[in-house]
């Protein structure tokens, strides 16, 4: 049964872009099996498509198109073992860091939708690389994708360096579970993005089961269904 159904809420969203469900390979799940009980609740929440999004993070987790594409099989045998319709597909989370414009100037990235490419960066200060791997990336026909942009403390002081990226032809990808995130402050950016209508994207960023619990509670939220009505999503192109 849809869950949803149970609550006469219908998920306008069915593709989600960003998560941490291939096992074993950075701080996501850890087991095929932990893997496939997850996707069965997105399957109950009116999801048709997952795009997961492995970190790929050199010194932490130095993740390759191979083992993302390696792991990705395994886990789209275990939910046709499992008779989940539901499809899945892999791209990556890339951390800006130098080795990313490694893997930018040597055309080894991962893109989901084309030529879309999600990154992120350190919370705390913004990289000096940044503008450089933004253009790079644009260079290189990708569309880059910020992910979850209300979670940067250096963009936090003020809106208008987020309008300084959207300038530069970033999207921003908000994080659900950031509309019932206990830090004030995250939350608070997120309600002004969504409010002047800077999202273009949506994720889950589930990374275990209790992210999925939260996620069910968090579609249901005022603030989940303003920011649909508000952005210009893209999720389901």
């Amino acid at each position: 049964m849809n869950l949803f159904k149970l609550f006469n809420y219908t998920n306008p969203i069915t593709v989600d872009i960003h998560s941490h469900l291939l096992p074993g390979i950075d701080d996501g799940v850890r087991t095929i099996e932990e893997s496939v009980a997850i996707i069965k609740k997105f399957k109950l929440l009116g999801y048709s498509k997952l795009i997961t999004t492995p970190h790929i993070i050199s010194d932490l987790y130095p993740n390759s198109r191979e083992i993302i594409t390696q792991k990705l099989q395994e886990v789209q045998d275990a939910i046709k073992d499992d008779n989940i319709d539901i499809a899945i597909e892999a791209s990556a989370e890339y951390y800006v860091d130098i080795e990313f414009l490694k893997l930018i100037e040597n055309d080894e990235l991962l893109p989901f939708m084309g030529n879309y490419i999600l990154f992120e960066t350190a919370y705390s200060s913004k990289p000096m690389i940044l503008e450089q791997a933004i253009y790079s990336l644009q260079v290189k026909g990708y569309i880059p994708v910020l992910a979850h942009p209300e979670r940067y403390h250096y963009l936090h002081k003020d809106i208008a360096l987020y309008k300084a990226l959207k300038a530069q032809g970033v999207l921003f990808q908000l994080n659900i579970k950031s509309l019932q995130n206990r830090s004030k402050a995250i939350y608070n950016i997120a309600l002004k993005l969504i409010n002047l209508g800077l999202i273009d994207f949506i994720g889950s960023d589930v990374h275990k089961m209790k992210d999925i619990e939260k996620l069910t509670k968090t579609l249901k939220s005022s603030a989940y269904k303003n920011t649909i009505k508000k952005n210009n999503l893209l999720n389901n192109l």
